[in-house]
C-alpha cells in the first residue's frame, strides 16, 4: 500500500502544481484533488496492472496530511490528548499524552525533518539558518514550533511542538479538571476583580500559560488589556485585547524587538491591565516598575515555588543594568506583587495549585515577607491563615475578604 499511496501523491502534487493551489489557503479545494485522485487510482486499479488500496480513507488521510499537512507529525497535532511532541533524532520522535511522555513509532529522516521545520515557518515570517540557529514561532492552529539546528545541536534539527490543549479557558473549567479547590478560585477570581497584580509560577509543562489564561479571562470586560509574549499563546476570551510579540532581527541583524520593548511600549496603548506571557530577564525590571506605578497586571514565571517565585522577580531586573541593585528592586517587588500562584506537574500527569501566596508589602534587608493564603496539605490545597494586601480594593469590588475566605469545598 505504500508504494500505491507514493504514486498518488506524486499525482497530487502535481496536479497542485498545474492547478496553482496552494496547500495553505485552498485545503478544501485540496481535499477535492486528493479525494478524486485516490478514487481514479482505485478504478485503474480494479482493471489490474496497479496495487489494490486496502483502505482508501487511510490513504486519503495520509495523502491529505502529507500535501496540506505536517506529514507523519500530523496524527499528533490531530490528536487532542498530545500535548507537545518532540523530535531528539529522525528516529526518535516523542509525544507527551496527558502529561505522560512516550515514544512513538514515526521514523523519519534529517530531509524530511528540515522540510517540516521549513514548512511550519512559511506562515510565521521567521526563520532558522546557521546565522539564526534558534527559533519560536507559533503554527496556524496555535502551537508554539521551537527549533534548534546543528552545529548548535550535536548532529541533528531539535524540534518541539508545544500544543495549546485548551482544556480550561476560565477559572471554573480548572476547578472541574481539579487543577484547583472551588474556595481558592473564588478567591483568585476576586483578587482579579479587584486589580491585584498576581505573578503565576511553575515549570515546565506546569500549567503557567493556562491559569494565566484563566485569569486574565476573569478581568471585567470593560477594561483594555495589552499583551505581551515571546511568541503569541495567550488566548483572552474578551472583546478588548491588543496583542503584541517579540521579532527576530533580520538577515542584517538589524530590526529586532525584544519583550522588554514590547513591556514599554504597552504602556503606551492605554492599557488598563498589562500581562506579560512569561519574564526571563531585563523586562522583569520593566513591569515592576510599570506596576508599581499603579497599573494592575500578571505575569508567569519559572520558579519551583512561590518563594523562589519572588526571590527570582528580585534578581532579573538586576540583569538590566550596574545602575540597579537590590536596595530598589526589593522593595519594589515587595510593593508591586500581591498574590504568587504556584502550580506544578504531578507525576500522574494532572497539573496541580499547590500554594497561593500573599505579599503583604513589607520587607526585611533583602528579604520579602510572605504569607500563605492556601497551601497544599495531603495533597489537597487548603486555606492557611494569611490574608492579602489591599483589602480596600477587595472591599471596592464588593468582596469581603474575611467572608471570601471564610468557604469551605
Amino acid at each position: 500500500m505504500d508504494g500505491a499511496v507514493a504514486t498518488i501523491e506524486n499525482d497530487v502534487r502535481e496536479r497542485i502544481r498545474r492547478s496553482d493551489l496552494d496547500p495553505l489557503l485552498d485545503l478544501l479545494e485540496i481535499r477535492r484533488v486528493v479525494r478524486d485522485a485516490v478514487a481514479d487510482y482505485d478504478d485503474r486499479s480494479i482493471n489490474g496492472g496497479l496495487p489494490r488500496l486496502d483502505d482508501l480513507d487511510a490513504a486519503t488521510r495520509s495523502i491529505l496530511d502529507a500535501v496540506a499537512g505536517y506529514g507523519p507529525l500530523q496524527q499528533y497535532l490531530d490528536d487532542p490528548q498530545i500535548e507537545e511532541i518532540w523530535i531528539n533524532e529522525p528516529w526518535r520522535v516523542f509525544v507527551a499524552r496527558n502529561g505522560i511522555a512516550e515514544l512513538t513509532p514515526t521514523i523519519l529522516t534529517d530531509d524530511a525533518v528540515r522540510d517540516l521545520v521549513e514548512r511550519m515557518l512559511r506562515t510565521s515570517g521567521r526563520r532558522v539558518d546557521l546565522s539564526s540557529p534558534f527559533v519560536d514561532a507559533v503554527l496556524p492552529d496555535g502551537s508554539r514550533l521551537h527549533c534548534v539546528i546543528p552545529d548548535i545541536t550535536r548532529a541533528h534539527w531539535l524540534v518541539n511542538i508545544r500544543k495549546f490543549v485548551a482544556k480550561a479557558d476560565r477559572l471554573e473549567d480548572l476547578v472541574a479538571l481539579g487543577t484547583i479547590t472551588p474556595n481558592a478560585a473564588r478567591f483568585l477570581d476576586a483578587a482579579v476583580v479587584s486589580g491585584l497584580n498576581i505573578l503565576v509560577a511553575g515549570g515546565t509543562q506546569a500549567g503557567k500559560t493556562t491559569l494565566l489564561n484563566c485569569l486574565a479571562a476573569a478581568v471585567p470586560p470593560r477594561e483594555r488589556i495589552v499583551t505581551v509574549e515571546e511568541v503569541f499563546e495567550l488566548k483572552i476570551p474578551q472583546r478588548d485585547v491588543a496583542a503584541m510579540q517579540c521579532r527576530q532581527p533580520s538577515l542584517e541583524g538589524v530590526g529586532e524587538v525584544p519583550l522588554r520593548r514590547l513591556v514599554k511600549e504597552a504602556l503606551r496603548m492605554r492599557p488598563s491591565r498589562i500581562i506579560v506571557g512569561e519574564v526571563r530577564q531585563a523586562e522583569s525590571l520593566d513591569l515592576l516598575i510599570a506596576l508599581n506605578s499603579g497599573l494592575p497586571g500578571m505575569a508567569t514565571v519559572h520558579a519551583n515555588s512561590a518563594r523562589e517565585a519572588v526571590i527570582k522577580m528580585c534578581t532579573l531586573p538586576l540583569l538590566a543594568g550596574e545602575n540597579v541593585g537590590s536596595r530598589f528592586v526589593v522593595p519594589t517587588v515587595a510593593s508591586s506583587i500581591d498574590i504568587v500562584v504556584h502550580t506544578a506537574l504531578d507525576r500522574d500527569g494532572k497539573r496541580r495549585v499547590r500554594e497561593i501566596a500573599a505579599i503583604p508589602g513589607r520587607c526585611e534587608g533583602d528579604v520579602v515577607e510572605m504569607a500563605d493564603v492556601f497551601v497544599q496539605k495531603g495533597g489537597v490545597l487548603r486555606r492557611a491563615d494569611g490574608f492579602p494586601p489591599h483589602a480596600e480594593r477587595f472591599a471596592a469590588a464588593g468582596y469581603d475578604v474575611a467572608q471570601l475566605l471564610a468557604g469551605e469545598d
